[in-house]
């Protein structure tokens, strides 16, 4: 088995700093001891560790549940499409992003701590909306674009935050949602 590139490396080693899971030494924080005890990308890992702050666990852990299984809670049959696209989007009500299109599936409630607790895994895949309609990504910056398939494709959000990019015809977000400051209650 050959080593991975220096550059990959480094690369996760980046993120697992910024994720707060190594110390300044490299060596695992609490924060990264805890996030090792899922079997998981280290982001929904972190997304989890920080749910028990914001008191969601359990709506975060569903959410990483349906992130994990890839593109394939949404059954869209080559006969059915114009029906199942309908369908998926009576659960974007409110403009609520993809991520908690996914938990709306199971329950109608959601609750402004689920994006704290998403953002804090996954702000290193943030993007800013740009003049021309793109979106800049902020890690590694280069322009994107929100999937067709998305539910934020009507009104775009000035700030995002995605699962992944996916290459077709242009590089796209999957599973995007709004960022929004949360406000004291």
């Amino acid at each position: 088995m050959d080593p991975p590139p220096a550059e990959d490396f480094l690369k996760a080693l980046e993120l697992l700093f910024a994720l707060s899971a190594l110390n300044k030494l490299g060596e695992l924080t609490k924060v990264g001891r805890r996030m090792a005890e899922f079997p998981l990308d280290p982001m929904l890992s972190k997304m989890i560790v920080a749910s028990e702050k914001f008191k969601c666990s359990d709506d975060i852990i569903s959410i990483a549940a349906m992130l994990s299984v890839g593109n394939s809670i949404f059954y869209r049959p080559k006969d059915k499409q114009v029906h199942a696209d309908n369908a998926r989007m009576n659960f974007h009500t409110g403009n609520v992003g993809d991520h908690i299109q996914l938990l709306k599936v199971y329950f109608p409630e959601v609750i402004d701590f689920l994006m704290a607790s998403i953002t804090s895994g996954f702000f290193p895949h943030s993007a800013r909306l740009q003049k021309n309609g793109s979106y800049r990504t902020i890690k590694h910056p280069h322009s994107v674009h929100i999937h067709p398939s998305a539910g934020l494709t009507d009104v775009l959000p000035r700030w995002v935050i995605y699962h992944e990019l996916v290459l077709t015809t242009k590089e796209y977000m999957r599973q995007v949602t709004e960022l929004k400051p949360l406000l004291p209650a």
